[in-house]
């Protein structure tokens, strides 16, 4: 007899969803989709290609399921497929200039999981200005930073979940930050007492994103769901 689905892992889930459980991958988006928002957030910096691009992955993810061999875990396959769906919207709209996020609801998907959505106006304003540098980097480059130096993942996960060599995610974070460093150096005078602001918020090496609060939704996949907020119920 199977398992209740909040008890099961997420490779049981993903052979449950294989097999024909309705529920299964409902249980996967509701455990993983709010990383997967912010990694889409911050990579392209608007909500509309992010929720786009979190329903592309999730879409991607439920019909390529039974693809998936095991030889990383289901996680690290998702923020793959999400990275990449990032990196296609990246590409295809490589002529337009993504907008900065430009408004104080939109900020509460830029914060560390930490932090309130009444965090000090400074703060709304470096995030502002830093996703408005990223937006100046080649979109591997982006997506290195975010992963290592936003969302804390270690350099080894990383670089599984990109698909190429840890030594790769390290010269793309390093080239990523010297061009950074240049446009956001005057932000160090303003932000005296805080962490630094070179390429991102740079946690301990090694620590993993903590969970999101709140319950997130749950349920089989609902794109209109997804593309509404992409994590947020």
């Amino acid at each position: 007899m199977d398992r209740p689905i909040d008890a099961a892992d997420d490779r049981e889930l993903l052979a449950r969803h294989v097999a024909g459980d309705p529920d299964a991958f409902g249980e996967l988006v509701r455990r993983h989709r709010d990383r997967l928002w912010a990694v889409a957030l911050r990579t392209l910096g608007d909500r509309e290609e992010a929720a786009d691009a979190v329903q592309d992955a999730l879409l991607s993810a439920f019909r390529a399921a039974h693809t998936f061999r095991g030889q990383s875990a289901v996680t690290t396959w998702l923020h793959r497929i999400t990275v990449n769906a990032c990196l296609d919207r990246i590409r295809k709209t490589a002529s337009r200039r993504t907008s900065p996020v430009d408004d104080t609801a939109r900020f509460e998907q830029l914060l560390e999981p930490h932090e309130s959505a009444e965090a000090p106006a400074e703060r709304e304003d470096l995030h502002r200005q830093l996703l408005a540098a990223l937006a100046t980097l080649a979109p591997d480059q982006r997506a290195a930073l975010v992963l290592v130096d936003m969302q804390g993942y270690p350099v080894a996960e990383v670089a599984r979940i990109l698909g190429v060599p840890t030594g790769t995610v390290k010269s793309r974070c390093a080239r990523g930050r010297a061009r950074l460093l240049p446009l956001l150096t005057h932000l160090r005078a303003d932000t005296v007492g805080n962490e630094p602001s070179e390429g991102g918020r740079n946690r301990t090496p090694g620590t993993s994103v903590p969970p999101a609060s709140g319950p997130p939704e749950t349920g089989p996949i609902d794109p209109a769901a997804v593309k509404g907020g992409g994590g947020r119920a």
